[in-house]
This record gives C-alpha cells, structure tokens and sequence, in this order.
C-alpha cells in the first residue's frame, strides 16, 4: 500500500501532521521510507475481489516469522482462512464486521503452547511452566509481534489490513471453526487485501508523545489538557469519516466502565487447555 499512500501523503511534516495533529507534532528525526510507510498506516474496512497473487500468503508469514520470538521458543502459529463459510463465521463471532467476509485473506493468529507440548510429550518429559500466565502473556506477545511483521510487508506490497480482536467474543466457537487442538488459542485476525480506495479511511490521530514518552522515569504532565485536545481531533476524524462523532474519552468510558461480553474469557480459555496458574 506505500506507493498508494505515498502518493496521498507525500511530505514526511503532513504524515506527523496527520498523526498527532498540527498542535502536537513532535521533533522531526532521520526518516527512512519504512518510517514513511508504518506513519501513513491505517485500518482498512474496505476491499476489493481481487485475489491475492501466488505465494502472498508465504512471504507474509516469511517476513512474520522474522520478528522476535521470546528464547525462540516461536510460541505462536496462524491458520489462513480463505473459505467463505469459515469467514462469514468468523465475521459472526465478531460482531458482524462484513470486511471480514469481504477480505480475500483472513489470517487468524494462535497462542500455541501444543507444538512446544508435543516437542515435550515426544522426548518423555513433562514441563509444568507451560501451565502458567506467563506461558500465555508470552504466546500472545510472539503472535502480535510476528503479526505486525506481516501487517508491513503487506502494506509494502501494496495490501491493506485490519486487526481482528473480536474474534476473542467466542473462542472456543473460533477454535471449533479452525479445528484448534487444546492449548491453542484464537488471540485476533488480521484482514487482508487490496484496499478499495472509495472506502478508504484517513490516518487516524493518536495520543501526543508527550501522553506516552517519558524519560528516565514515568511522569505524566498537563495530561487533561493532552488528552482534551486528542478528544477533539479524534471528534473531527470522526466527523470527517462520517462516523458517529466520538472522542477518545468517550470510547474510554464506553469500552471499560462496564462488560464487554469477554466475561467468561477465563473460563473459556481453561476449557481450551490453558491452566493459567
């Protein structure tokens, strides 16, 4: 997608303008193309038919197995999902995000503490820190860093994406759907495809760097006045996208002051294997 988003937002001081927004651009740095690229990234609800050329789906997890892995252990894998019924499921689960089903490409990204189970089961040995958090927090760590290696090397050849994290609404339906063995889990999609450009969203402004970067020790300051005018900015993104105009702390309150249907996570994902110790 570079060259198309190049072509929209050429100027490295209108990529951090878009970003933060004109008020809070930070200090402007050495920029390489890759930085180009990762500021002009956005979420892509919108695709086109077209088919994925041959040997997309490999290169993308090539540049995905590239990222980090914790004492490469590669705790993750990824099922890719092509079939239309599966998708349509998927997109069910989710809450009825039709890109789901329109994507050509539909990566499901795994916490997958079951290889590491068989390595262990095979040389006659048990091993009682799979059970544990940290195995998890670990395994879902390796599936997003891996993951956004791949979300990169799509946008490089001209591909678009949008996380899926709603496919955590019903794992164990997700897990049924991918035929997921015990000890896996479904931790989010990636979408993919061309984007339709008439569908194409703006850049979405984030927080200043001044709300997230501290140094040498952690020391929130003006932050009301901070995040007043981030709420503003995202309102006129909103506004400009034609969505329901909704500020940053508006989404805040709507999304943790109550239940968000992930209740029965826990429990869920203990039926799936994972002890959590």
């Amino acid at each position: 997608m570079s060259a198309m988003l190049d072509a929209q937002t050429t100027d490295d001081q209108d990529l951090l303008t878009a970003r933060y927004g004109a008020a809070d651009v930070p200090a402007t740095g050495p920029v390489t193309d890759v930085i180009r690229a990762l500021l002009a990234h956005r979420s892509v609800r919108g695709y086109l038919p077209t088919a994925l050329p041959q040997g997309t789906v490999e290169t993308l997890i090539a540049a995905a197995q590239s990222a980090a892995t914790s004492s490469n252990m590669q705790y993750w894998s990824v099922v890719a999902v092509t079939d239309p019924a599966t998708k349509a499921l998927m997109a069910e689960v989710a809450g009825g995000q039709g890109h789901i089903r329109d994507c050509p490409l539909l990566l499901v990204f795994l916490a997958d503490q079951s290889r590491l189970n068989r390595v262990i089961t095979a040389a006659g040995k048990t091993m009682p820190t799979l059970d544990y958090q940290e195995a998890f927090t670990v395994a879902a760590i390796d599936a997003a860093l891996a993951a956004q290696n791949a979300t990169v090397a799509a946008e490089s050849l001209g591909l678009g994406t949008v996380y899926i994290g709603a496919l955590r609404n019903d794992p164990e339906k997700v897990a049924a759907a991918i035929g997921l063995p015990p000890h896996v889990m479904a931790v989010f999609g990636l979408c993919v495809g061309y984007p339709d450009l008439a569908k194409l969203s703006d850049i979405k402004p984030r927080l200043p760097q001044t709300s997230v970067l501290f140094h040498e020790r952690y020391a929130p300051q003006d932050e009301a006045a901070q995040v007043a005018r981030y709420d503003a900015a995202l309102g006129a993104f909103s506004r400009k996208q034609g969505m329901a105009t909704e500020s940053w702390t508006g989404r805040v309150l709507q999304r943790l002051t109550g239940t968000n249907g992930r209740e029965g996570m826990r429990a869920a994902m203990r039926r799936l294997g994972f002890e959590l110790k």
